[in-house]
């Protein structure tokens, strides 16, 4: 039986050599508060490229100044990012992978001086800053940003773009009914509280028609908010307004307990995927080429985006070969200790 791991994969025309994905993970590295790519960001990402991995999304990456979570965010508020940005791709690239950005906004869970943004007046907990409830002119502006980010992310080159609906920041603030409180068009039903995203990606779409993928957090883990089958009516609108991948995380919203254990996620993305006939990666403690492999041949996802394990081992395709049993391409200079 063919090893699926290590099968191609090709979204709206661009072809993963496999199905390995490393997840985007912030690094808090832009020392000088500005947003801009350092030598860590060349050495990290590289790395993972020379280690064969097939996409790599670069970290959630700020469409706004105020949209950061902390001040050593990558930004791409700025076309003076942009530079940065093309050197990092270059540097991957030329490894044989393919790469991706995740834009994001982090709503009320930012961590910084001044105000901070949210759809409602509702801190994250009791440690945290009460933010102020948008206007229309902010959210406008705000989808705009984004737009502007995706322009800016195609001006570098990327293969990929994700757009971070995940984990509590501003966008999964919007979704959920836990944080979103509005009685205007952007609160109340599904419809009205899927309405963010819905222009987000629509202004995305304006100027990217490459793969576009939605990072979600598929469960709220609280009696009042939502759940994978709620995740499965706003999969199919995604899916509508032509976004190709669901990336299936979950939590975070709100302050949960969660039970967490290895592919803990992978059902979440395995729902999606069957009830919203859209292709789904499953992400969420898989650390081994065994369990990467399971969730791929029973169709439970079609990629496998590994976090911490690729902190852990930058050359983790390379183990995966190993313990599957086949031979993946070696990067020349590394020949005489890979075999």
């Amino acid at each position: 039986m063919a090893v699926k791991l290590f099968s191609p994969y090709t979204i709206k025309g661009v072809t993963l050599k496999n199905r390995i994905v490393m997840s985007p993970m912030c690094m808090y590295s832009s020392h000088n508060e500005d947003g801009h790519i350092q030598n860590w960001h060349r050495t990290h990402y590289t790395s993972r490229a020379v280690g064969q991995v097939g996409l790599i999304i670069v970290e959630a990456t700020a469409v706004t100044p105020q949209g950061r979570i902390s001040p050593q965010d990558l930004g791409i508020w700025s076309d003076e990012h942009v530079e940065g940005f093309k050197e990092l791709v270059s540097l991957m690239k030329e490894h044989g992978a393919k790469t991706g950005i995740q834009l994001a906004h982090a709503g009320r869970k930012a961590v910084l001086e001044g105000e901070i943004l949210a759809p409602s007046a509702l801190a994250y907990n009791e440690k945290s800053k009460t933010p102020k409830e948008m206007t229309l002119a902010e959210i406008a502006e705000t989808v705009d940003a984004f737009k502007k980010g995706a322009e800016r992310a195609a001006n570098a080159d990327f293969d990929v773009i994700e757009i971070h609906g995940a984990h509590g920041y501003l966008v999964n603030e919007f979704l959920s009914p836990l944080s979103n409180k509005r009685t205007d068009e952007y609160g109340g039903s599904a419809e009205n509280r899927y309405r963010f995203l819905r222009e987000v990606i629509d202004a995305v779409k304006t100027v990217w028609d490459g793969p576009l993928l939605v990072r979600v957090s598929a469960h709220d883990y609280n009696q009042e908010g939502l759940t994978p089958e709620d995740y499965v009516t706003f999969s199919k609108w995604m899916k509508e307004q032509g976004v190709d991948l669901i990336d299936v995380s979950s939590g975070a919203v709100v302050p949960a307990h969660i039970n967490v254990y290895p592919g803990y996620q992978v059902k979440f993305a395995e729902t999606i995927k069957n009830e919203a006939g859209i292709d789904t990666g499953a992400v969420g403690l898989i650390t081994t080429p065994i369990q990467a492999e399971e969730i791929l041949q029973n169709d439970r996802a079609d990629l496998v985006f590994l976090a911490r394990e690729l902190l852990r081992d930058p050359y983790w395709p390379r183990t995966a070969a190993k313990e599957l049993g086949i031979e993946i391409e070696t990067p020349v200079q590394y020949k005489r200790g890979w075999i």
